[in-house]
C-alpha cells in the first residue's frame, strides 16, 4: 500500500486546523464580533458582546451521550476501558468530535505493556481514513506543543508501526523513533460526528449558521447596550435659554438633580424645558428573540434552551416533544460514536494480547448508552406498568441489562 507520507498530512492538518480552532472559540465564547466600526460610537468601542450559544448547542448532546459499557463484548474491551478513565475519555472524544466534528483516540502501551488511551483533538490530528471500516490507513498527530504552538512532538501512524519525531527547544536537531506493534489498523483511531460519503470526516455541530446567528446576536446586544445608555438617561433640551446663563450650565447637574431651577432674564422671560422621546429595547428584543428561533431551529433546541424562557410553563411530556428533533440528533450520534470506540476497543485488544486480530472479531459488539432523556416520577409509574404487562407475555425479554437500558435504573 501507498503512503502519503508525514509532509502531506502535516499540510493537511493545518489547512483544517484554523477551521477546528475557529469553532473552539465560539463554544469557548471567545470569538470577536463582526460589525461595521461606524455602526458603533467611538466611546463605547470598549464594550463586548459574550453569548453562549453555541456552548449550548454542543452541550446539549454532549451531556445526553452517556456510555454505560458493552454489549456482547467477548473481548472484554470494556476491561482495557476501565482502566483508561471511561467517564473522561469518553466524554473528552464525544465533546471533541461535536465541536471540531471529528477527534481522535491515540492508543500506546505502558511500561507494563498494557495498553493506554489518550483523546486528541481535530486539531492536532489528521489521517487518511478507509471508508469500509473508518479507520485509519495512516495517520499523524502532533502530541506536545511548545509555548509558541510549535510541534515539539510529533507521530506518524501506519498499520504494524507509530514513528515519533521529537525536537528540541532550538527546533534544529529531531529525534526520530520507531516502534513496532502487532495490530492491522494505525494506533490512533477517528470519533467522527455525522460523517457522510462527501465528508467522511463528520460536520461540526457548530455550523455556519450558528456561527453566523451568534454574530448577528451579538451585534444585537451591543446596540441595545449602547441603546440602553439613551433609555436610562433621555436626552433633554431647553429652548429660549438666555446665552449667558448657558455658559454655566452644568448638563450633569441638570440630568442628575431631583430639583432644577432656572430664572427668568431681565425681561422676564424663560426657557422652555422638554425631554426627547425615550428610546425603546422592544426592537432589540424581538430582533434577540427571532435570532434565538432561528439557532433553535438550526440545532434542534427550543427557545427557552438558549435563555428565552415561554410565557406559559410546559409539562414534561411537551417538553419531551419539543426536543424530538434533538433526541434524533443525539440517536445518530450514539450510533456513529459507538463505531469509533469499538474500533478504538479492537486495536486495544490487539496490544493487549499481542495479537493482529482480524476486524471480524468485534462483529456484534455494540456500545450501551444511558436514556437520552431521564424519567420523572410520573413518567416512570407509567413504564412500569407497560413492562409489567410485556413480561406477562414474554417473560425472558427484560433483564436487568435491557431494563437499565430503557428507563436508566
Amino acid at each position: 500500500m501507498e503512503y502519503l507520507g508525514i509532509e502531506i498530512l502535516r499540510k493537511k492538518l493545518e489547512m483544517k486546523r484554523r477551521r477546528v480552532l475557529k469553532r473552539y472559540k465560539y463554544y469557548d465564547m471567545h470569538q470577536a464580533v463582526e460589525f461595521v466600526r461606524r455602526d458603533m460610537p467611538p466611546e463605547f468601542e470598549w464594550m463586548r458582546s459574550v453569548l453562549g450559544w453555541c456552548a449550548a448547542g454542543v452541550d446539549s448532546v454532549a451531556d445526553r451521550l452517556i456510555v454505560k459499557g458493552f454489549r456482547d463484548d467477548t473481548p472484554n474491551m470494556g476491561g482495557i476501558y476501565d482502566r483508561n478513565n471511561p467517564d473522561i475519555l469518553m466524554d473528552s472524544a464525544i465533546l471533541g468530535a461535536l465541536i471540531g466534528s471529528c477527534s481522535f483516540i491515540y492508543l500506546r502501551t505502558d511500561e507494563n505493556g498494557y495498553p493506554r488511551m489518550r483523546v486528541i483533538d481535530g486539531s492536532d490530528a489528521t489521517g487518511v481514513i478507509d471508508t469500509d471500516t473508518y479507520m485509519l490507513r495512516e495517520g499523524y498527530a502532533v502530541l506536545e506543543r511548545d509555548a509558541n504552538d510549535n510541534p515539539v512532538l510529533e507521530a506518524y501512524f501506519i498499520p504494524g508501526m507509530t514513528m515519533f519525531y521529537q525536537y528540541d527547544k532550538s527546533r534544529e536537531r529531531m529525534i526520530a523513533q520507531v516502534i513496532q506493534n502487532p495490530a492491522k489498523y494505525p494506533l490512533l483511531v477517528p470519533i467522527i460526528y455525522r460523517p457522510d460519503s462527501k465528508r467522511p470526516f463528520g460536520h461540526s455541530r457548530i455550523s455556519r449558521a450558528c456561527m453566523d446567528l451568534t454574530q448577528a446576536a451579538m451585534r444585537c446586544l451591543m446596540r441595545s447596550e449602547v441603546a440602553d445608555e439613551f433609555f436610562s438617561y433621555p436626552q433633554r433640551y431647553a429652548i429660549g435659554l438666555d446665552s449667558k446663563a448657558q455658559q454655566d450650565f452644568d448638563t450633569w447637574r441638570a440630568a442628575m438633580s431631583a430639583f432644577l431651577r432656572i430664572d427668568k432674564d431681565d425681561d422676564g422671560e424663560k426657557p422652555t424645558l422638554g425631554q426627547f422621546q425615550a428610546s425603546s429595547q422592544t426592537p432589540y428584543n424581538d430582533r434577540l428573540k427571532m435570532l434565538a428561533g432561528m439557532f433553535a431551529g438550526e440545532t434542534g433546541l427550543t427557545v427557552d434552551d438558549l435563555g428565552t424562557p415561554v410565557d406559559t410553563p410546559t409539562s414534561a411530556d411537551a417538553i419531551r416533544a419539543s426536543h424530538e428533533r434533538l433526541r434524533l440528533i443525539t440517536t445518530k450520534a450514539q450510533r456513529t460514536f459507538g463505531t469509533g470506540f469499538i474500533n478504538a476497543g479492537y486495536l486495544a485488544v490487539s496490544l493487549r494480547d499481542g495479537i493482529g486480530y482480524d476486524r471480524e472479531m468485534i462483529q456484534g459488539v455494540s456500545v450501551r448508552y444511558a436514556p437520552i432523556f431521564a424519567l420523572d416520577a410520573s413518567q416512570l409509574g407509567a413504564v412500569g406498568d407497560a413492562i409489567m404487562k410485556i413480561q406477562q407475555a414474554f417473560p425472558d425479554y427484560f433483564n436487568a441489562e435491557r431494563l437499565q437500558d430503557l428507563v436508566g435504573i
